[in-house]
């Protein structure tokens, strides 16, 4: 007996991909969220794949998944998906957790066969019964399919069976109602120079579409909604390419050029990668030999005058810390951008966590403050990217950039900025009367701020020398007495505490009503502790959220906004870095947490349900 099936409409609804890493999961998902953004939906997505270069096809350790979710009000790629695709029985055994009861699970029948049951460790020949599965369980022949499609096209066996994923894209296209005309232009882009891949994945993706027409008697399907876009252009972008966007508006800003000195790393390299297109922009993108020479010819393009970068992952933040703690004493504009994810050592790869940040406050030899900032979103990465590097020029201070592999990977629909959105860079130049009037050092300060001044190399009579030496407070001259060290921990440490004057005061997400809860987070949590939040406050429970882009120094209104609640509840992806930070800055404040190590991103129920646990003690 076929389920009943309707229209039905939704705000928001999730869809996951799923198959071997080989089976174009990651693509077919991009193309629909593009082509969802394009529509005026919003987007958040999870690609959530394995850290092996090729597992053995079929099994459990090689499936490749990417979620995403779409319409209006979307802040989190969702906890559950309203339709699963499974491109074989490991697929649909690894992600049938991330399907909602009463979902749509569209399986490759074609793949059911015994040897692969047996492949995904399936211990019976009904892998949906074992798996207690409650869903409405579509069945498509989508391999044979596409080789019936495919086969007068003239390609091998190998290359048809690679274009598969356009065939189950089709069928979502026509289970949400996306254009096809969107795909299309997706796919000449990606495949306009290769005429024959291109066509053949045309007809696999409307044979895909027209299956679906076929099956509307047993199916679902959804009409999602949209929100009054402003105005512009949009596209979908993922968190990496907005960081290095938002460095390329801050060297327009600024107007130092952009040297990247960088070594890959997964998963940071697409930094690199993009950073490297951009030599139409002047950005000098350098794949050095290893971290260490990374971070240090950064510094070295610093005190020419560049707007320096280097990008790395956990282990390799370990390996430039020697070499930040020289940026930090010679006073060098420097921007460390850290995409965190799972350690420690080599760790998870692939996966997402946020237990990078007492290593960022704390992980250098000697008193070494530096600023620390983080961005909410994969598309607040262009704005703290472009932060990072103004705090960074503007204070002559390294800054350390806190994303991770969730928002670095996640994708959103984001607005191109104008021009005139950003305000200027001005860098702290030395001026021209103090080199008239004589006797400059390296080491004079803006009394307001204690910044030194920026003298780039080749500024006649500005002729100076720094390094990793202590230096005499005054005439900037290695020294090594003990009063004057001090004076320069001290300012130095001043000087990153005043740019706190700088910054925006925090912000909070009030729930509507009065409440004495706290909710706290940092980074790319975001979306999921405000999704938290509102359902919280909508089940009678009020919560208040305050998420933090601003981690060193913190915003000057911090201790007042915790004061504020009896209640403070911070959430993070770790054991409790930020609430341990809080509490030593803060300790009159009563602190509870919310941890999870898992290298997989909060779950939007599972915050809920830890503060409702809470707030019954």
């Amino acid at each position: 007996m076929l389920p009943d099936t309707s229209v039905k409409t939704l705000d928001k609804v999730v869809v996951r991909f799923s198959g071997d890493s080989g089976d174009g999961m990651q693509l077919v998902g991009n193309i629909f969220t593009n082509v969802s953004a394009g529509l005026g939906n919003e987007v958040s997505t999870f690609p959530d794949y394995p850290a092996e270069i090729r597992a053995p096809q079929g099994s459990l350790g090689g499936v490749s998944g990417f979620q995403v979710s779409v319409g209006r009000g979307v802040h989190t790629p969702g906890d559950r998906a309203d339709v699963l695709v499974a491109m074989n029985p490991a697929a649909l055994k690894q992600n049938v957790r991330h399907l909602k009861d009463g979902g749509v699970a569209i399986v490759d029948v074609d793949s059911m066969t015994e040897s692969d049951l047996r492949k995904a460790l399936f211990t019976t020949d009904d892998p949906y019964k074992e798996l207690g599965l409650r869903a409405q369980v579509v069945e498509v022949p989508i391999t044979s399919m596409t080789r019936a499609t495919l086969a007068d096209s003239g390609l091998d066996a190998k290359a048809i069976n690679k274009c598969r994923n356009f065939f189950a894209l089709g069928l979502i296209c026509w289970l949400f109602d996306r254009p096809m005309d969107a795909v299309e232009r997706f796919l000449k882009k990606k495949f306009g120079k290769k005429p024959a891949i291109f066509d053949a994945n045309m007809k696999v993706l409307t044979a895909g579409y027209n299956y679906g027409h076929n099956i509307h008697a047993s199916v679902s399907t959804y009409r999602v909604e949209s929100n009054d876009a402003t105005p512009g252009v949009y596209t979908d972008i993922n968190g990496n390419t907005a960081t290095a966007w938002g460095l390329i508006m801050a060297s327009e800003k600024s107007g130092r050029p952009l040297f990247l000195g960088s070594y890959p790393i997964t998963p940071a390299t697409d930094i690199l990668h993009e950073l490297a297109k951009r030599k139409d922009l002047g950005v000098k993108a350098v794949q050095m030999e290893d971290e260490i020479a990374g971070v240090c010819s950064a510094i070295g393009a610093s005190f020419a005058g560049n707007l320096a970068v280097t990008s790395t992952s956990g282990p390799g933040l370990a390996l430039k810390s020697e070499a930040i703690g020289l940026a930090v004493m010679a006073e060098l504009p420097l921007v460390v951008i850290d995409v965190q994810r799972g350690g420690p050592s080599t760790g998870l790869p692939t996966k997402t966590e946020q237990t990078d940040l007492l290593h960022a406050l704390y992980g250098r030899n000697g008193e070494s403050p530096l600023a620390v900032v983080a961005p909410l979103s994969p598309t607040d990465c262009f704005d703290m990217a472009f932060e990072a590097c103004r705090i960074a020029i503007e204070h002559m201070t390294p800054v350390i950039l806190l994303t991770d592999a969730f928002i670095a990977n996640g994708s959103s629909a984001w607005r191109i900025p104008e021009d005139n959105e950003y305000p200027a860079i001005r860098p702290p130049y030395l001026p021209q009367e103090r080199i008239d009037a004589g006797g400059w050092r390296p080491y004079d300060r803006n009394e307001e701020n204690l910044v030194r001044y920026w003298a780039l190399p080749g500024t006649e009579g500005a002729a100076h020398r720094i390094g990793g030496l202590e230096k005499d407070c005054v005439t900037g001259a290695i020294s090594t007495d003990p009063v004057n060290h001090e004076k320069m921990v001290m300012t130095r440490r001043e000087k990153i505490e005043r740019i706190a004057n700088d910054i925006p005061a925090q912000e909070v997400i009030e729930a509507g009503v009065p409440t004495d809860t706290l909710l706290v987070g940092w980074g790319g949590t975001y979306g999921h502790l405000r999704t938290a939040a509102a359902e919280l406050t909508a089940q009678g429970i009020p919560v208040d959220l305050a998420q933090l882009r601003y981690i060193s120094p913190l915003p000057s209104n911090m201790g007042e906004i915790l004061s504020r609640y009896k209640r403070v509840i911070v959430a993070e992806l770790n054991t409790g870095m930020l609430a341990s930070y809080l509490q030593s800055r803060f300790p009159s404040a009563h602190i509870e947490r919310i941890n999870k190590v898992q290298g997989q991103p909060f779950l939007v129920e599972e915050v809920a349900e830890a503060v409702k646990s809470l707030l019954k003690d």
